[in-house]
This record gives structure tokens, C-alpha cells and sequence, in this order.
């Protein structure tokens, strides 16, 4: 079973994950540096795929399982 992200919000810290198999996923922002300088805004418009999650203007892309996998941007 592939598990998908079908939900993204955020707090100050935090990336929140609401994913296909039910989980809730916290992910820090430190680890993204284009996500924790984005503004509110920027953050919001992410688009979910199958594939993990988009964000064109900040040019930044995450796969649902790596994220599970507890990897982070290598500039963090």
C-alpha cells in the first residue's frame, strides 16, 4: 500500500502531514530552509500527488516516504 499525504498545515515549527493510512506526520521546518523562510502564504500553496508534495514558487519538492523515513534538505 503507497501512503499519500491528504492534508498539509503548518504552525511556526512545524510541517503537519495528514496521511492516507489515518497517521499524522510532524515534520520541523529547520529541516527545509526554503519552507522555514517562506512566508504563510508561499507555504500554502503546496500541491499533493501521489508522487509527495510541490511547491513551484519556492521550487521545492518532498516525497511522502522520505519524509516517513525521517530525511531532511542536505542544507539543513
Amino acid at each position: 500500500m503507497s501512503i499519500s499525504a491528504t492534508e498539509v498545515r503548518f504552525d511556526d515549527a512545524n510541517m503537519w502531514l495528514s496521511l492516507s493510512d489515518g497517521r499524522t506526520l510532524g515534520v520541523p521546518l529547520a529541516w527545509f530552509p526554503r519552507l522555514l523562510n517562506a512566508s504563510p502564504e508561499e507555504r500554502t500553496k503546496v500541491e499533493i500527488s501521489a508522487f509527495g508534495l510541490h511547491w513551484d514558487a519556492l521550487d521545492e519538492d518532498l516525497s511522502v516516504p522520505a519524509l516517513l523515513a525521517g530525511q531532511k534538505d542536505a542544507a539543513a
